[in-house]
């Protein structure tokens, strides 16, 4: 990149044609910028690349030439400007270098060569001490995949509910991933007390006329939306009263487990043996 050439060179073109370009060559003594042809005439470059590259080689070191001080003051926008700028990178005209700055934040540092240069791999860093003693430090270990634990089993009942549907509507037809999903749903309605054959029948009654696209989801959402109440809790029966006896004295009847005596006779029959 060059500000200022405060010499050059007057260039006299001899020879007139009567087809194409004809040249009027005057002599600069300032504010003037050196091309050269391998960019004026790059058979690439598009020719917004070539005049962008050119503008920037006339700028002084640290003018801002992003995106958007480009299109601030040219008229052919950010998009053009952008694809301009990845055309020099491409060609070794432009380099794009990412710093971060000591207070952490990250800027862009633009450089340009007036000679395209090639991208060049960098080199490693030359070992200390002998050659010979270096060791290569073992490579990282490689971590482990972690396995998903193994799903369980879903319960028999469930899974013939679910395996058996497509008997009853072909549209309803489940894979074993699916089964897997939606068998603790099942149970669920098996434990409040629905009967396998009543569950098939819910499930698969008043399909739609259309079709159903996606069975899995179609059954996710019945057996929620259709999920019956628990059941309500047995209340335990009252204890029934002991049956009727008849009083071994007086045969009056009074209520006891066993035969025996009702309590008047009970009570004369004790005093008379405590008296005795």
């Amino acid at each position: 990149m060059t500000d200022q050439h405060f010499s050059a060179h007057a260039r006299t073109r001899t020879g007139r044609s009567h087809q194409g370009v004809g040249h009027v060559d005057e002599h600069h003594d300032e504010r003037f910028t050196v091309v050269g042809n391998h960019l004026a005439q790059h058979s690439e470059l598009s020719l917004t690349a070539i005049g962008l590259a050119v503008h920037i080689h006339s700028l002084r070191s640290g003018t801002l030439v992003g995106i958007k001080a480009l299109a601030a003051k040219f008229p052919e926008g950010e998009t053009r400007i952008a694809s301009a700028l990845r055309e020099l990178e491409t060609h070794g005209y432009l380099a794009r270098i990412k710093e971060r700055l000591p207070s952490g934040r990250i800027v862009t540092r633009t450089i340009s060569y007036n000679k395209p240069r090639t991208r060049m791999a960098p080199r490693p860093p030359k070992p200390h001490g002998d050659p010979s003693r270096t060791t290569t430090p073992p490579p990282p270990p490689t971590p482990a995949v972690p396995t998903s634990p193994p799903q369980p089993e879903p319960p028999a009942p469930a899974r013939d509910v679910l395996a058996g549907l497509r008997t009853h509507d072909p549209r309803l037809h489940l894979s074993e991933q699916d089964v897997r999903r939606l068998a603790p749903a099942v149970a669920t309605w098996l434990e409040r007390g629905v009967a396998p054959d009543d569950v098939r029948r819910t499930l698969a009654a008043g399909m739609p006329l259309e079709g159903v696209r996606h069975p899995a989801g179609f059954l996710a959402h019945r057996l929620t939306a259709l999920l019956p109440p628990p059941l309500p809790a047995a209340h335990p029966e009252p204890p029934r009263p002991a049956p009727l006896q008849n009083c071994d004295d007086c045969d009056r009847a009074f209520r006891a487990a066993t035969p025996g005596r009702c309590r008047g006779c009970s009570t004369t029959h004790e005093a008379r043996a405590v008296a005795a």
